[in-house]
């Protein structure tokens, strides 16, 4: 454990917390991209099956379990408690086109050819590609509520902060994970664009929006 791992934990948190306290209070789940967040709860689905196998830690433990509970009612308040608000128009990115090469990928590179590990490294490439329907979605409709660029935002900075924190693993314990810094670097570049944005534009008090597509 280091600092920027704990600082990376906090900043996931605060953006799940963000999200399911913007759709509570709000009463909808528009501008949420649902097909975001089913692969998000893939993600920890696949990850955490070592809950049942192997204790590290009582804060990995209970950070595990808060995640799984976040994401899964996350998606019950988009698909079930206020569906009707949810923008399906939208929402369209086909999930195919991530899940297919990224199950491939989990086969042909892993650690070990262990159905556990292939699913940790299945979670791994799946995280880095899983915010891709939410700025698709984005992208569609041009703008973004100010509340859900503030859970993008620290989505993004958990990712930086968890490269930080390979930095750092590699530095002072010599260790160094290939799949976890090139599937985390490329989740990170994705969030490039919409950390200037967030800066630029958000943070001056200003709706973020984009260029509708032609």
């Amino acid at each position: 454990m280091n600092i920027f791992r704990i600082l990376g934990d906090v900043s996931h948190l605060l953006a799940m917390i963000i999200l399911l306290v913007k759709i509570w209070r709000s009463k909808s789940c528009a501008g949420i991209s649902g097909k975001s967040q089913i692969l998000f709860t893939l993600v920890f689905t696949t990850r955490y099956l070592d809950l049942f196998t192997t204790f590290i830690s009582l804060y990995n433990t209970v950070m595990k379990v808060i995640f799984l509970v976040c994401a899964y009612i996350t998606v019950y308040m988009i698909y079930v408690k206020f569906q009707k608000t949810f923008d399906r128009e939208h929402d369209s990115f086909r999930l195919e086109f991530l899940l297919v090469p990224v199950t491939g990928l989990s086969f042909l590179e892993n650690h070990s050819f262990t159905p556990l590990e292939i699913l940790w490294t299945f979670s791994i490439y799946l995280e880095s590609v899983a915010i891709l329907p939410q700025l698709f979605m984005i992208s569609k409709t041009g703008e973004a509520e100010t509340i859900t660029t503030h859970y993008l935002f620290f989505l993004g900075l958990y990712r930086a902060l968890y490269l930080a924190n390979w930095i750092w693993r590699y530095h002072t314990e010599n260790f160094y994970d290939q799949i976890a810094v090139v599937s985390g670097v490329v989740q990170t570049i994705f969030y490039c664009d919409f950390f200037y944005l967030y800066v630029t534009k958000v943070l001056k008090g200003k709706k973020l929006s984009l260029p509708m597509p032609v």
